[in-house]
This record gives structure tokens, sequence and C-alpha cells, in this order.
């Protein structure tokens, strides 16, 4: 069986994205599997640029063909903010939650829209590489969701006012996911690309 490695060091996210290549004929390896703790300097302009240096550079340490992303939450009234930075807007993600929760009771109610962006990227050994982008548009909450997701702090505060959700994995039921979650519907695209290049 193929392999496949999925480039991240955050669980809920290499959880997620496990779940959602599970019907490919391909055998889903994580950096730890293979003893990898470094990290890649993040310092793309785009999350496009992000995501292809990280699959790029995993893809030839490992040999493997690899999937990295990235991606972020923009806001409206700070002017899309933090986008590209979310990741390292505050030292960890409680600290993140605790920032999110004072800026979403300073929001006015004219102005909560928020929204979640991905591109996530396959990169081969060879070099080359293919993305696909996608994104979700929901509002901040007043209140925090009372529980929390590893990996996910900004999900705490964004709601889904069309169905009345939060954007929270306990949530949304299968069909739900498949119409409002940002990576999945990044993901969907780039099957169609995997499955041309393995010819699966």
């Amino acid at each position: 069986m193929k392999k496949l490695l999925i480039a991240t060091g955050n669980q809920g996210k290499l959880g997620e994205i496990k779940n959602f290549l599970e019907d490919l004929n391909f055998e889903i390896i994580s950096l730890k599997d293979l003893g990898l703790n470094q990290d890649v300097e993040e310092d793309g302009k785009t999350y496009k640029e992000n995501s292809q240096k990280k699959a790029i550079h995993f893809a030839k340490l490992s040999n493997l063909p690899t999937i990295a992303d990235d991606g972020g939450i923009e806001i409206d009234a700070l002017n899309g903010e933090p986008g590209i930075n979310s990741k390292y807007w505050a030292k960890d993600e409680e600290e993140i939650i605790k920032k999110l929760g004072k800026i979403s009771e300073k929001l006015p109610e004219s102005n909560r829209g928020a929204t979640f962006k991905t591109v996530i990227s396959l990169a081969l050994p060879s070099g080359e590489v293919w993305s696909a982008y996608d994104e979700v548009k929901g509002v901040i909450t007043k209140n925090e969701h009372m529980k929390r997701i590893v990996g996910y702090p900004y999900r705490s505060f964004f709601y889904l006012p069309e169905i009345g959700k939060y954007y929270h994995e306990d949530e949304l039921t299968k069909d739900e996911q498949r119409l409002y979650n940002h990576r999945y519907k990044a993901i969907v695209k780039l099957k169609a690309i995997i499955e041309e290049i393995f010819e699966l």
C-alpha cells in the first residue's frame, strides 16, 4: 500500500485530515511515525506559500508524497487579522482563547463576521506541488463554547448562523461537515488531484 505523509504536529488537524482521507487507498503516516519533530519556518506571505513550503520540505526529507496545510481566521473588524499569523497570535492556545474572548466582548453586533481559510498542498519528493483552497464564513460569538477542541482554539468562538451551531466537531453532523468544514472541502478538491496523479 502506498504511503502518504501528513506534515503537521497539530494532533487535532492530523486526526481530521486522516478522517477525511480514509477512503483513499493509502497508509497515512504522521511526522511522529517517522520520528520527525522539526518545524519549517512559516515565512511566506500567503497561506499557499507556507503550505507548499512545508509540503515540499517534508516530501523531500521523507521521500514520501506529503500533504501540508496552512490557514487562519480573518476577522472583519480587525481588518483580516490575525490571518496568516493565527498560529502565533499568542504564546499558546489558552492565551489565544483569552485574547479572542476579550476582543469578542468589544465587537459591534453589526460587524462580527469572520472567515476561516485554508490552503492544502500535496508535494512529491521531486518537488512537484499542487494546492487546493477553501473557506467557511461565520461570526465571532460573545460566549465561548463550553468544550474546547485541542488544536482549534478559534473554533471556541466561531459560530455558523446558517445552521445555528458552533463550528465544533461535537455539534456538526457528517452532512454539515461536508458543507461547512473548510478543510474537508479543500481536501475533496485535492483528492481529485491525488487520484489523477496516482491513477486511483
